[in-house]
Parts: structure tokens; C-alpha cells; sequence
């Protein structure tokens, strides 16, 4: 007589097929390419965004500066700022209080 209990072949066949499905499913989400990685690139992503607006408004600014400082076109105040604050000059009728 014939038991009907499944064979040896088909426990090892189920327990392989279950450890891949795990295998598989653990990579999927937290391996190199998974939905965790993903999370992370995206974070990533919208800091350097962030990061590349303020530098290019920092830009914005640095060419306004030198255009302003330029020879074709010269902001006499601008000048007399950065007179005032890179080389520490004053005017002759100026009190300076510390």
C-alpha cells in the first residue's frame, strides 16, 4: 500500500521554490536596485535640486555684481561699498565709532 503523503522530491521542490520567492522578494525591496534604494535616490535627488536652485540664485547674484562693476556699465554705490568693505577705505569726513 501506497501512503498519500507527498514524496521527498516535492517537500525539497516546495522549499526550494520558497526560499527563491524569499530571496527574490528581500531583493526586491531593500537590494541595490529595491523600493528602499529607490526611496533613497529619490531623497537624494530633490536635496541636490534644492541645492542647484540656491546655487544658481548665488550666480544670478555674482553676475549682477559684475556686471555692475563692469566698464560698460558702473554702479558708483556698489563701488563705494565694496571700497568700503574689502578695503576698508572711508571717506575723508567720516567718523568711524567702534
Amino acid at each position: 500500500m501506497r501512503s498519500n503523503r507527498p514524496g521527498f522530491g516535492a517537500l525539497i521542490f516546495f522549499a526550494v521554490a520558497f526560499a527563491l520567492s524569499v530571496y527574490f522578494t528581500f531583493a526586491a525591496v531593500q537590494g541595490d536596485y529595491g523600493l528602499f534604494r529607490r526611496v533613497e535616490i529619490d531623497a537624494e535627488r530633490d536635496a541636490l535640486s534644492r541645492d542647484l536652485a540656491v546655487l544658481n540664485g548665488q550666480i544670478g547674484e555674482m553676475e549682477n555684481l559684475t556686471r555692475r562693476l563692469s566698464d560698460e556699465y558702473l554702479d558708483l554705490d556698489l563701488l563705494d561699498q565694496q571700497a568700503r568693505e574689502v578695503l576698508g577705505l572711508l571717506r575723508a569726513d567720516e567718523i568711524v565709532i567702534r
